[in-house]
Parts: C-alpha cells; structure tokens; sequence
C-alpha cells in the first residue's frame, strides 16, 4: 500500500483545512488509518483514526470536536477536516494505515503499530 498525502498549507488562526491521503496499490477498505502529526522539536502524535471498516473513530484531545475524520464510499481515500485551527495545530501531518491492529492498540495512538506511511504534509496556523 501506498499512501500520498497531500492538502497542507498556511491559514490563519480560526480557519479551516481538509487533508487526503490516497491510497494505491490494492484497496484498503479493511485497515485501520490514523492521522498523525510532528511538530518541529515534538514526537510524532497521534491526531485521530478510524479502525478498520467499522468506522470506529479515535481523537486525541487537543482536535476533539474541531477535526474530524471520514473515508470515501470506495474506501480509497482517507480524510482530515480541521477545524478551528489554532497554531499549535502547526505540524508535518502523516497518514498512516495498518491492516494488523487491534482495537486496544488502536485506541492506544501507538505510532509504531502502523505498516504504511505517506510522507507528510506541511500544516502552518499564523495567529
């Protein structure tokens, strides 16, 4: 599987941006895919996923009821709606996936866990 992210750019603070993260190689309808994001000087953070086809979603704290997650019909495409951005919102965002995990790994935000990467895409938020 591979993941290309793409939809990153500079907004001000209280505004909004939409990622994708596509994917090719052989559908993945039935893996779990998670958001995750690196700060300059900062781990890499869990943001928010979805388990497998059951549409099961997880967020960190900091973006809930600001971002939210979603996939296509064909399960292809995976997305990130932000919402209210602030500027720690700044960060490389990463799409993730996985078709091994478990439920309790998933909830977990454990980076390691996932197979699949797409190479980031840059999110900055002036104030």
């Amino acid at each position: 599987v591979q993941l290309q992210a793409s939809g990153g750019g500079l907004v001000t603070a209280g505004g909004s941006l939409r990622l994708s993260c596509a994917a090719s190689g052989r559908t993945f309808h039935s893996y779990t895919v998670a958001w995750f994001r690196q700060a300059p000087g900062k781990e890499r953070e869990f943001v928010a996923g979805m388990f497998r086809s059951t549409s099961s979603t997880a967020y960190a704290d900091p973006v809930k009821g600001r971002f939210t997650i979603s996939r296509d019909n064909a399960k292809t495409t995976v997305w990130l709606q932000m919402n209210s951005l602030k500027p720690e919102d700044t960060a490389v965002y990463y799409c993730a996936a996985s078709s091994r995990l478990i439920y309790s790994t998933f909830i977990s935000g454990t980076s390691a866990a996932y197979d699949y990467w797409g190479q980031g895409t840059l999110v900055t938020v002036s104030s």
